[in-house]
């Protein structure tokens, strides 16, 4: 089996995983009283407990190397020889672990019925039993979970929401883990210890407590992939002016190709953009005090360009309306040369093109007076939680956690990532593990093992070494260029609460605005929409909240 014969609905079954990064983060809209337990969860006031010890796990040597700043490990070719992260198995054989986890598969048959789940159990010698809850009842599931009595050994909290009181059931419900991961405590949990202080700080600390262990995702947040064949005839160069973007942008649209691809959900890239001007990454610290990016003459300064942008003709026209999903497949085809999505959509958009043209990510454009930047991303797919506990449970917990962290390149990693050789995959001419029927089937998306904890994120896509190469080189470009979101990993009980609702004011004026439904000039009161009802006192509460745990 190639690796390009991997079927196009399994392609779409991992979109979600990779392009959710574009998408607002959804919050619940159920009660917000402190009936949910958990008191206070700022970290105001409160000592902060030191961040893990971080030391890099083991596993193999990449073709091209990762920065402290982040870049990511390559590897354009699977490791011929693996290595072996874990002396002992976490259980005995006998325990039992609930675990609660996000999915974007389809539901699994029982791990009695399923040879992937089975040997991962057989490995970690503990039965794990799965929940898997789809992305579409997450949130609803959660706020049962929260207001019930009982809860499973394991809570995964992934998939970008954030949700109202969510700190609080944490605090109140599952146990505090500094003891046994603040500082030189993680040693104990070698592949947790390789997980990098950004994801930790990403997940954040809760009345100055450890309360999770992170699950890793790159600093690249959402990522502008093109076409390069097109965008280099119609005139592209990296790092190219703002203006003679534009016109290339103009240039490359024609007949029924579009230069830039947009959805209903990407709201024409603005977040992108937006950092490339010289904004915030959203909220920033600036002279002590929390800033929004809405209130910036960069930010106002992106949407003229873009308005401009799309009044010239460059934008898909139908991107007021289509989906994340169907963009990604016109993207593939050709159809639009350019989309804004999730840097992690890279894997599934390499094997959707099948080699029609060469995939590459854009550096930003230089705007006049301005300071390019990039998005850096929450770093994290979500947090794993575990229930109040004997110390003894906690730490068999905790290895099993540590045992779905092993790095690239271990043996550990090929069993939770590909599944058993000859059953779920099979080796290709360059020893890439190409999956199998069954393997597409019985899957980390289908049992989210790796939805609970996960090693560091590497750059590899099975037969396709030169995307690798090239996505390796962009972030030796665009990481040193990268600013944080200063909210994540911060408290906010207005944010928590009323968050979506502001952000859908954001985003509704800015697609109002771009799409030519209304001016530039409209958005101070858009802007000032949103300071008077809770985005004022989010400013104030994120001021607050970074000082105490900086």
């Amino acid at each position: 089996m190639s690796s390009s014969a991997m079927s196009r609905r399994t392609l779409l079954r991992s979109i979600a995983v990779g392009g959710a990064a574009i998408a607002a983060p959804s919050l619940l809209t159920a009660c917000s009283s402190d009936s949910a337990g958990g008191g206070s969860v700022s970290n105001a006031g409160k000592k902060a407990a030191a961040w893990p010890a971080y030391t890099p796990a083991k596993g193999a040597t990449p073709d091209l190397a990762p920065t402290a700043e982040g870049v990511q490990a390559g590897y354009t070719k699977y490791p011929a020889d693996l290595v072996k992260a874990i002396a002992e198995k976490p259980g005995s054989g006998k325990e039992k672990i609930k675990v609660l986890s996000i999915t974007y598969g389809t539901p699994p048959k029982p791990a009695a019925q399923n040879k992937y789940w089975a040997a991962v159990n057989k490995a970690l010698g503990v039965d794990v039993e799965f929940t898997v809850v789809p992305d579409a009842d997450f949130r609803s599931k959660m706020a049962t979970l929260f207001a019930g009595d009982d809860i499973p050994d394991v809570i995964n909290i992934g998939g970008g929401y954030v949700l109202p009181r969510e700190a609080q059931f944490v605090k109140s419900r599952c146990a505090d883990l500094t003891e046994y991961l603040s500082g030189d405590a993680i040693k104990d949990y070698p592949n947790l210890a390789g997980i990098p202080q950004y994801a930790w700080e990403g997940m954040g600390r809760i009345s100055g407590r450890i309360y999770g262990v992170p699950v890793e995702r790159p600093k690249p947040q959402d990522t502008l992939f093109f076409n390069s064949g097109a965008f280099t005839k119609a005139g592209y160069k990296a790092g190219m002016s703002a203006d003679d973007f534009a016109a290339m942008s103009k240039d490359a649209t024609a007949g029924k190709k579009w230069a830039l691809g947009a959805s209903a959900t990407a709201f024409f890239g603005y977040k992108t953009h937006a950092n490339w001007f010289g904004a915030p990454n959203e909220f920033a610290m600036q002279d002590g005090k929390a800033v929004h990016w809405g209130g910036t003459d960069e930010f106002r300064a992106t949407l003229e360009y873009l308005a401009k942008v799309r009044k010239q003709g460059s934008y898909y026209p139908e991107a007021t309306s289509v989906s994340q999903v169907d963009l990604k497949t016109q993207f593939w085809n050709g159809s639009v040369l350019s989309m804004t999505d999730g840097f992690l959509a890279y894997p599934a958009a390499a094997q959707g093109i099948k080699d029609a043209f060469d995939l590459d990510a854009l550096v930003p454009y230089a705007v006049d007076g301005g300071t390019a930047k990039y998005q850096q991303s929450r770093g994290i797919f979500g947090y794993t939680v575990l229930k109040k506990a004997s110390k003894a449970r906690i730490e068999l917990i905790l290895r099993v956690l540590d045992y779905l962290a092993a790095p690239f390149g271990t043996e550990e990693y090929e069993l939770t990532h590909f599944g058993l050789e000859g059953t779920h995959f099979e080796r290709d001419k360059d020893n890439n593990p190409i999956p199998t029927e069954l393997g597409l089937l019985e899957s980390k998306t289908n049992v989210p093992f790796t939805y609970l904890s996960d090693a560091p994120q590497v750059l590899y896509v099975p037969g396709f070494p030169s995307v690798v190469e090239r996505l390796h080189a962009w972030q030796q470009k665009v990481v040193p260029l990268m600013q944080p979101n200063i909210r994540f990993g911060l408290q906010s009980d207005t944010y928590n609460r009323q968050g979506a609702a502001l952000q859908q004011l954001i985003d509704d004026g800015v697609t109002a605005i771009v799409s030519g439904r209304k001016k530039v000039s409209d958005w101070d009161a858009v802007y000032a929409k949103w300071q008077a009802q809770g985005g004022k006192k989010v400013v104030e509460e994120f001021t607050a909240e970074y000082a105490a745990a900086h």
